[in-house]
């Protein structure tokens, strides 16, 4: 079988959980002896012509096409919203690359950057078609269901009145802007969204964005109903699927599979002992994980209680990092320990005696969760239904409410002073499933559906 994936971005520059499982998928289905092709996205220059943002190479044996976005106006269109959802040119490039590889399916990972006119561009070549949603990117432009304010999202309002005041309240807006923006009751921004529409409003600011905001989600949903399947990865992905009118028919539950350690963990390597619990924080360096949340709560536990180690890019938000800097600085036995390659994952959980995924918004099984589990290593986490559908508190995990220092610290201070309840929790750690029983699910449905 050809395959064609598809994701927003991938190594080697981009390494997080979507790009690691649409890698290990690709690996996977290549070790049954199928031919796989990768699409991507990429940040790209803004002065970049048209004819340049296509980049072709090869990364671990895949041969790899490259889309370099940038949020400017190209082939016509001039929305920002439209270039990132719904890009034309990108759609007109895929249709090239569907009729030069000629795959059997084609499936989506994430389709930031490219737009969901890669589905049309499919569908026109008689291409069968699923998709594994990694985040809310469908349903919510930031693709987080969070707030300017950091505070979580519920979804679009009935004209995405409360989308268009979230764009409003880009920092890059003027002040004044920023501040009507946040004081316009959601239900009158939801009245005026169809004005947008109108002629007469074409001229005015930001009106084309506005008219973007409101047309993304009844776009995006009627394309992922022509899908042939979408792979949920837990219950509350799959209701709010469903609540913005995908097809039930369309969605089942599959989650996440893992590359599992080829030696399993044993019990006996994770003894406790009596010195310092080892706490560790492993994923993006941006204020929607939460790391200084954990900071926070290192700074309220007695001191030489735990040590801390912080994995991830400082280059991806530097501005955020520099914070969690200032809220280290003074405290004992933290080390910011950067990145490290994939493989290495159980090299780097073998060193720890606890996991916290302190999250604020609401994640969907972040792969790093299973990569734990998979090493013996129990979780700590914030209460989002992702997470708390495989972390069982106070079973094989602990979870906090979202955003609460003082709450996470005092698990953590549990953990430390009890060693007991750290070994029975990590006793209970049952392994994930793995890459290839994921990739039996895709094989399954495709050929079913």
């Amino acid at each position: 079988m050809r395959v064609l994936l598809v994701v927003h971005q991938f190594f080697p520059h981009f390494t997080a959980g979507t790009e690691v499982l649409t890698w290990g998928v690709a690996r996977e289905l290549r070790s049954r002896g199928h031919t796989v092709r990768i699409v991507t996205g990429h940040p790209g220059r803004d002065e970049l012509r048209e004819s340049e943002r296509w980049v072709r190479d090869e990364f671990d044996g895949f041969e790899v096409d490259r889309f370099h976005h940038a949020y400017v106006p190209m082939r016509g269109q001039r929305s920002m919203i439209e270039v990132g959802s719904d890009n034309v040119l990108a759609a007109h490039h895929f249709a090239g690359i569907l009729a030069a590889f000629r795959p059997d399916r084609v499936h989506y990972f994430h389709l930031n950057r490219l737009g969901t006119g890669l589905i049309l561009a499919a569908e026109a070549a008689g291409v069968r078609q699923s998709f594994t949603p990694t985040d809310f990117w469908t349903i919510c432009t930031t693709a987080q269901l969070r707030l300017p304010d950091g505070q979580l999202c519920h979804g679009p309002s009935l004209h995405a009145g409360n989308c268009i005041k979230h764009f409003a309240q880009n920092p890059a807006r003027a002040a004044g802007v920023r501040l009507v923006a946040r004081a316009l009751p959601t239900a009158w921004a939801d009245a005026l969204a169809p004005l947008a529409r109108t002629q007469a409003a074409a001229r005015l600011p930001f009106a084309a964005e506005v008219r973007a905001l409101g047309e993304r989600l009844p776009k995006t949903v009627s394309r992922l109903n022509r899908l042939q399947c979408i792979l949920a990865p837990n219950a509350f992905m799959r209701a709010k699927l469903l609540e913005y009118g995908v097809r039930p028919e369309r969605v089942v539950e599959s989650a996440f599979g893992v590359d599992l350690p080829t030696i399993a963990p044993t019990r006996e390597g994770r003894r406790p002992t009596d010195g310092p619990l080892r706490v560790g924080f492993i994923g993006t360096l941006g204020p929607h994980k939460g790391a200084h949340v954990l900071l926070s709560a290192f700074a309220l536990l007695p001191r030489g209680a735990c040590s801390l180690r912080i994995h991830g890019n400082p280059a991806d938000f530097p501005d955020y990092v520099q914070e969690l800097s200032a809220l280290a600085a003074g405290l004992e036995d933290i080390v910011f320990a950067g990145t490290f390659p994939n493989h290495a994952i159980f090299d780097v959980m073998a060193d720890l005696d606890v996991l916290v995924v302190p999250s604020l918004w609401y994640e969907n099984t972040p792969l790093v969760v299973y990569s734990a589990q998979a090493a013996g290593t129990i979780v700590v986490a914030s209460d989002h239904p992702g997470i708390a559908a495989v972390v069982r508190h106070e079973v094989d995990g602990l979870l906090f409410p979202s955003g609460d220092s003082a709450a996470l610290a005092q698990q953590l201070r549990r953990l430390a002073a009890d060693r007991e309840l750290l070994a029975r929790l990590a006793a209970n750690v049952r392994p994930p499933r793995s890459t290839s029983d994921y990739v039996d699910d895709l094989l399954r449905f495709w050929v079913a559906l």
